[in-house]
């Protein structure tokens, strides 16, 4: 049974939640019973053969679709929407205790619906299926996912947003409690770095105690001191004889002259009570990162044999507006998943500040890293994304790795660079659980190196040879003179 909705409204824990239009459909039991729901907008980017070139086919998840095919049991379900010409797009979802979740979704397209694909040479109906990242959701309870969620494969790329589902629906009314994805949850509150307690500069107004014109010492007989009652800034006059003092206005008095008092005269260096500005503070070098921590990462297939190994240490770059900073993959933190194919596969690395998810496609006889899809907190409680679905990095025949030891800077996107250390990867064709040889990247190949010494020393040579000869030719012609 399919709705054509405008918006649905939800009330969760005070909170409102509202879908943009996309596809909406019931799925009910034998007895009529609702028993799986979903309203939600996919997009597809698909890449086909036209002529002697390759084309993109943009399909977007229209909101009339059909059922067909949908299915609802006690562990496991099936969403299945069918559309077009022969189109669909179905996920599975099975339910473990008191959690469910989608295993995997699957995209069959029909080449020869030539609306969709003009000038496709194949009228196949292909299929890709990937994993989903639907994990964790609590029974009795809806997915809700506003945020974009792209899927990468070597043909197809999937976008999923405004997601809302709920599988294992019980007793046939559908929860209004919502689990939410990680992307949609709010930035956890970044440390209270309230701002740094720079109480305004107690640059304490200058201690310009009225000009207290300190006057010079004046070295007076010890039997003739009075007595210190004057107030602090204007001592009265101080009679000594001849060798009066009279302090003027305290602006601007001239230090009186020095006082000779017999032969030991003591001419007082003149008081100045300019005060002296605090220096500024020297301002805190930003800390260098240390060098990130190598990690180990590894992919079994489904009879447990290693099928993807990756090694090496990472550091981002990331640019927000006018900012710049860097961060180290910790991957003593980092936990890694994803999927081996034939034609592609995933890398997925999550840590508690960073998600990257590597997409390596097997290209005949080379494989390479084909895409990048980033997503980080950065240090000021801002999330950041990136991706780039276009890449060509990594590059080496099947049955072979890829390796590169020394430093390397990659410009993912103009806000996104990857720093790689001791970097090697084989994501097809491994045997023995171990790296293969490996194709070194240009940096660490020092056998070029050869060739170009040998031939500037050879070029050296040939040059003195020539500047000898040139010498040896002008001397050659001194001889007689012409009578």
């Amino acid at each position: 049974m399919v709705r054509f909705a405008a918006f649905v409204s939800l009330l969760a824990a005070g909170i409102v939640l509202q879908l943009s239009h996309g596809a909406e459909v019931n799925v009910t039991d034998k007895a009529g019973k609702l028993c799986l729901y979903a309203n939600l907008m996919v997009n597809f980017s698909v890449s086909y053969a036209a002529g002697e070139k390759k084309d993109t086919a943009e399909i977007e998840l229209p909101s009339a679709v059909t059922t067909d095919g949908s299915e609802c049991g006690a562990t496991s379900s099936t969403l299945k929407l069918n559309f077009g010409d022969g189109h669909s797009w179905s996920v599975n979802f099975t339910m473990d205790g008191n959690m469910y979740q989608a295993d995997s979704i699957t995209f069959s397209y029909n080449l020869s619906d030539a609306m969709v694909f003009p000038g496709s040479r194949s009228n196949e109906t292909e299929s890709v299926t990937v994993k989903s990242q639907i994990t964790n959701v609590g029974l009795d309870t809806c997915y809700s996912c506003s945020s974009k969620d792209m899927i990468l494969t070597d043909m197809v790329n999937m976008t999923l947003s405004s997601m809302l589902i709920q599988a294992f629906v019980s007793e046939g009314n559908k929860s209004e409690i919502i689990t939410s994805c990680s992307a949609d949850s709010p930035p956890t509150s970044p440390p209270t770095t309230s701002p740094p307690t720079t109480s305004p500069p107690t640059t304490s107004p200058p201690t310009t105690s009225p000009p207290t014109t300190s006057l010079p010492p004046t070295t007076l007989p010890p039997t003739t001191l009075l007595p210190t009652t004057p107030p602090p800034t204007t001592p009265p006059p101080t009679t000594q004889g001849t060798n009066a003092t009279t302090p003027g206005t305290n602006a601007t008095t001239p230090a009186p002259p020095p006082t000779t008092q017999g032969t030991n005269a003591t001419t007082p260096a003149p008081v100045t009570n300019a005060t002296t500005p605090a220096p500024p503070p020297t301002p805190t070098p930003t800390p260098t990162l240390p060098p990130p921590i190598i990690g180990k990462y590894s992919l079994n297939s489904d009879n447990s044999t290693v099928c993807l190994l990756a090694t090496f240490g990472l550091r981002i770059g990331i640019k927000q507006g006018e900012t710049y900073q860097e961060m180290n993959l910790d991957a003593n933190e980092t936990k890694a998943s994803g999927s081996c194919g034939v034609n592609s596969s995933e890398l997925k690395l999550v840590s508690s500040t960073m998600t990257i998810m590597l997409t390596f496609i097997n290209d005949t006889a080379k494989f390479r890293l084909h895409a990048v899809n980033f997503t980080a907190k950065t240090g000021s409680g801002v999330d950041f994304n990136a991706v780039n679905t276009n890449l060509t990095l990594w590059e080496a025949a099947i049955g072979s790795s890829y390796m590169c030891n020394k430093e390397q800077n990659y410009t993912i996107t103009n806000l996104l660079s990857f720093y790689t250390f001791n970097l090697r990867v084989q994501p097809f064709g491994i045997t023995k659980g171990d790296f293969n040889t490996a194709h070194e990247c240009s940096l660490d190949d020092t056998s070029i190196l050869i060739p170009i010494i040998v031939g500037a020393a050879l070029a050296g040579l040939i040059l003195i040879v020539v500047v000898a000869y040139v010498i040896g030719r002008r001397k050659t012609y001194v001889g007689y003179q012409t009578l």
